[in-house]
């Protein structure tokens, strides 16, 4: 008898439906064709175990199971479940009649027991598209898949509630769907307050300008001046995710196995910090098992770097086509798979070996080439897709000792979420584009045009500093945030001029000072 149970391979963070095809004939072999892998071809062991735990007999016949489409690599033991009910229904031990409505997933223990899976969300987002009247997937997955309206989800336990579902011996109950699953609160309380700062307010407002455009940022200054400090508390001050970000966000985690059981949409902002002896792989993603990497784990969120200049070159230069893009493709002789990194970069660095160079109270022991030397440990078409650079300095004495509080991220949010709002309605119509640091030429040209003072203030800039047309197009997204800012419609002089003002490692005197 030939059956079909339908299932799902997640390529990146897409799914792509599966149908499990599976023969009975005379005979005693078992054959498991389609391009699985190791993985599901050891389900056919944990099938036999968790059937005979629960009282039921693999059947003694000739199997032939293919999974097609077979050009679509499977893997993992996800299919264990789909598998096992396709045997069953074949070898007339339970009813297919139904079989088709559903798309089943799940991995099974030797007690047959239901595991957790990985890419949820995407499996469910494929069910849906492809009109399955329900899903059936471990418990542990069910809130998570829950999220998606309109999708009839089941979490089930064992195996021997799937096979009595089916033999209309029992019934499952669906997971309810909770959209108050996804809340993003804009008065969230976070761990890290930027009123515990002191001074550097020129730095807070560059932190500001960055969080209301997901614009890049680097800092340069001595150890000790604050520069991790501050990085910590830059969640606080992003808005929070919409439903759209949320739900790209948490397809990745999903993916990558992230999510926590029981657990819906993501409702923050992602904040990655990977040590600087991260591998290529591990930063962009891939591997023998392809997964995502840190930059897709940042998707819609930060990606925090410190002490830069110690990271491997090669592995900064990976970063430099993904920030450009907000996607990376990962093509490899086996397999090809793109995730989407959309995040803010944010870098902290010493100025020079020792640390001290330009530091008011203490005297650099670099020499200018050591200096030099240091700075081009970055390269320049990487420092060129940052949008902030700021140096920073020490905090005196008479700002440390000040008991008054600085402002609060609460506040700063505030006019950060005012700047985005803004923003949601000027792209509204434009898919894909959540801020302004995603703007393409096109929209640079409809929305970020400077007054003629202004344009006159960028050209002298542009050719003192000899900025490329890269900065050029940088330096004009971030005096459009500033413009947000403000709450002006048009670019002024006195936004591009805040703007040029971030461009500190751009002065060619820098490093010679």
């Amino acid at each position: 008898m030939l059956v079909k149970v339908f299932g799902a391979a997640v390529q990146g963070i897409e799914a792509t439906t599966i149908t499990i095809e599976v023969n009975t004939d005379r005979g005693i072999k078992f054959f498991l064709v389609g391009m699985p892998d190791e993985a599901v071809k050891e389900s056919h062991e944990r099938i036999i175990s968790a059937l005979r735990y629960n009282n039921l007999k693999f059947p003694s016949c000739q199997i032939i199971i293919n999974m097609a489409p077979a050009d679509v690599r499977k893997e993992g033991a996800s299919y264990d479940l789909p598998l096992a009910i396709g045997i069953l229904a074949a070898s007339q031990s339970i009813k297919a009649d139904n079989l088709s409505r559903y798309m089943i997933m799940g991995e099974l223990s030797l007690d047959g027991s239901l595991q957790p899976i990985k890419g949820v969300l995407s499996i469910a987002m494929l069910a849906l598209r492809s009109g399955f009247e329900g899903l059936i997937l471990p418990k542990a997955n069910a809130q998570e898949a829950a999220v998606i309206e309109g999708l009839t989800v089941y979490g089930v336990e064992n195996i021997s509630q799937v096979i009595d579902f089916f033999n209309g011996e029992a019934t499952l109950e669906p997971t309810e769907h909770q959209p108050q699953m996804f809340q993003c609160s804009e008065n969230e309380v976070f761990e890290y307050d930027f009123q515990d700062v002191k001074g550097q307010e020129s730095v807070k407002r560059a932190f500001e300008v960055a969080a209301a455009g997901s614009h890049n940022l680097i800092l340069i200054g001595p150890p000790g001046s604050g520069k991790s400090m501050m990085a910590k508390r830059l969640p606080g001050i992003l808005p929070p995710l919409s439903l759209e970000e949320s739900l790209e966000s948490s397809q990745v985690h999903s993916v990558a196995g992230l999510m926590a059981r029981n657990a819906g949409l993501l409702t923050k902002r992602p904040f990655r910090s990977p040590h600087h002896t991260i591998s290529q792989v591990a930063l962009v993603g891939g591997g023998q098992h392809p997964k995502p990497g840190e930059i897709s784990l940042a998707h819609h969120g930060v990606l925090f770097a410190d002490e830069l200049p110690e990271w491997n070159k090669r592995t900064l230069e990976v970063l430099r086509q993904p920030l450009e893009d907000h996607k990376i493709c990962i093509s490899r002789t086996k397999y090809s798979v793109e995730y989407p990194c959309s995040f803010m970069f944010v870098a902290a660095m010493n100025p020079c070996p020792c640390g001290m160079y330009n530091d008011p109270t203490r005297e650099c022991t670099c020499t200018p080439t050591q200096v030099q030397n240091y700075l081009n440990r970055i390269s320049g078409p990487l420092m060129d897709r940052i949008d902030l650079q700021i140096e920073i300095s020490p905090v005196p004495y008479k700002d440390m000792s000040n008991n008054t509080l600085a402002e609060s991220s609460s506040k700063i949010r505030e006019r950060v979420i005012y700047a985005r709002h803004i923003q949601e309605k000027r792209f509204a119509n434009e898919p894909g584009i959540f801020c302004n640091a995603q703007m393409t030429p096109r929209l640079l040209r409809k929305y970020a045009q400077p007054s003629p003072e202004g344009q006159k203030l960028l050209r002298n800039a542009m050719e003192r500093m000899g900025l490329s047309a890269r900065a050029y197009d940088r330096i004009l997204k971030v005096a459009r945030t500033i413009a947000d800012l403000d709450g002006s419609e048009h670019v002024e002089k006195n936004h591009i001029a805040e703007a040029i003002s971030y461009r500190a490692l751009d002065r060619g005197n820098w490093s010679t000072r």
